[in-house]
């Protein structure tokens, strides 16, 4: 029965396309960004030695305030959904779908797992090659999928410009036009910072990344390219908006480019930006974790010691979801540990220090490369 159903999707593969995005957003992303914003005020609370999030509770089940999300969640759901009356309505609406849409779709370019070998799940899979039928872990496998990501995350910076713009508010414009040149300036360091990868590596396409990285840990790009790594990382969290980088957000000054959005609108607006954490985790952890990959693994187990092709796919599932998990923790962490920037030290840092350092490790690698090619 199985293996008829694997062979079915191996066979369908726009069903399995959209049963793996399912699976991926709502099974794995949705929970993960939902359960994020309750870690963070927990983790905060820690941090600063203050009560957490205790109060929320179904009867005498408390989980540790865990259904604080679930409250807040229903709070935004039925509170009252103002639109200011000067604002264009059209682009008001629109600016939380720009926000969110874009970042749920680069997901589809995200590898979650290596093959799975339709017909052979429970035997011992020595060469993957060999298999007459598989079920790719990921959404969409395309030759251009680093390029892909970045096309479709730029789109992200329409959301915060429209949300400021269409508001009618001096205050929201400020804070449109603070992200949108926040964002465009570190892609440019992003995208420089991967370039590296892409040249040790030979491919734009994720999955090809992972598997050239292997199960040799030493392969991995935060050792092949750990300057690639601090930059991109660096970069990365101040795509995303967040502490040190929350200029367009600053409510000492600002208030943020989603002041006059409330109820659920807001609501997607904070959630996207929980789900761009776990975005940035996952391409991290494909480019330079090794992705789905587990040290000392191949695709028989662990040297002489043989597993099930089926154990070994879920292993390695689990350990991509705890680098992911790593990653998002730290993310919590650096928030609450440095302080916010000033908006001349964000574009000096950015322009001045991250994009040097950035065209510098691409020539570094290139020489590097090209001298163990031999010259040829």
């Amino acid at each position: 029965m199985t293996d008829s159903i694997l062979m079915f999707l191996a066979e369908h593969t726009a069903v399995a396309a959209l049963l793996k995005l399912v699976l991926l957003v709502l099974g794995f992303v949705m929970p993960l960004a939902s359960l994020s914003t309750w870690a963070e005020r927990r983790q905060s609370a820690m941090m600063q030695d203050r009560l957490g999030p205790n109060r929320a509770n179904i009867g005498p089940v408390k989980l540790w305030g865990i259904l604080h999300f679930v409250a807040d969640a229903i709070k935004m759901m039925f509170k009252e959904d103002v639109v200011p009356a000067k604002v264009d309505r059209f682009l008001f609406a629109l600016a939380p779908v720009m926000a969110i849409a874009p970042v749920l779709i680069t997901f589809a370019v995200v590898p979650f797992g290596p093959d799975l070998c339709v017909g052979q799940v429970l035997s011992v899979v020595t060469d993957p090659t060999t298999c007459k039928a598989t079920i790719p872990l990921q959404v969409a496998r395309m030759d251009v999928g680093m390029l892909f990501y970045f096309a479709l995350a730029s789109l992200a910076v329409y959301g915060t410009t429209l949300a400021g713009w269409a508001s009618y508010n001096k205050w929201s414009l400020l804070g449109g036009l603070r992200a949108s040149s926040q964002m465009m300036s570190y892609e440019v360091c992003m995208g420089l910072s991967l370039m590296g990868a892409f040249l040790v590596y030979g491919s734009l396409e994720p999955n090809a990344i992972v598997t050239a990285q292997g199960s040799n840990i030493l392969n991995w790009g935060i050792f092949t390219q750990p300057l690639a790594f601090v930059l991109f990382f660096t970069a990365a969290i101040a795509e995303t908006k967040r502490a040190p980088f929350d200029l367009p957000e600053g409510e000492p000054e600002l208030i943020g480019y989603f002041v006059e959005y409330s109820g659920m609108r807001f609501g997607i607006f904070f959630l996207a930006e929980f789900i761009e954490t776990i975005f940035l985790a996952a391409i991290v952890t494909t480019v330079f974790l090794g992705g789905w990959q587990v040290p000392g693994l191949d695709s028989s187990g662990f040297g002489s010691f043989h597993l099930p092709h089926l154990a070994v796919v879920l292993l390695q599932v689990v350990v991509w979801s705890l680098k992911i998990l790593l990653l998002c923790w730290l993310q919590l962490l650096i928030r609450w540990t440095l302080p916010r920037f000033r908006p001349d030290q964000l574009m000096r840092l950015g322009w001045k220090q991250l994009l040097p350092l950035s065209l510098l490790n691409i020539i570094i690698t290139a020489a590097v490369v090209l001298w163990r090619s031999g010259g040829k």
